[in-house]
């Protein structure tokens, strides 16, 4: 099984060249691990072991003044199930539509050291992932 955690930068390329202007959401598609693995991220292992659930918690709990600050904002978080349509196989636990102000102030926020200093919960917490630019028509 692929997983994916992060943009590659064939990814990463393929997001600047659509040169968004404006707005625009992210949809997130999320499956937790059943326990965190902070092995990656000891400074930010709990003393006893979390779920990846509470470790995403964490997460989110690190990242909201920071996506705040650069006019980002939470819309949306919802706990995932079976799909109505699509893979019978394929299971999301939770799913996030994240408001970004623009790309430029997007790049600034996934690039702030502040931020990513608390970026090992989501790692820690993450089984797979996906990641869906949208722009409204």
């Amino acid at each position: 099984m692929t997983r994916h955690l992060e943009p590659t930068q064939a990814s990463a390329v393929a997001f600047m060249r659509r040169e968004i202007a404006g707005e625009f959401v992210m949809l997130n598609l999320l499956r937790f691990r059943a326990v965190a693995d902070y092995s990656a991220h000891p400074d930010l292992a709990p003393e006893t072991p979390i779920s990846g659930a509470d470790a995403f918690d964490r997460y989110i709990a690190h990242t909201l003044p920071f996506l705040s600050a650069s006019g980002g904002e939470l819309l949306f978080v919802g706990e995932g199930g079976p799909f109505l349509v699509g893979p019978a196989d394929e299971r999301w636990d939770r799913v996030m539509l994240v408001r970004q102000a623009s790309v430029r102030q997007f790049m600034d926020f996934a690039g702030n050291a502040a931020y990513l200093a608390g970026i090992g919960h989501r790692r820690a917490a993450l089984e797979d992932s996906r990641l869906l630019p949208l722009v409204p028509l």
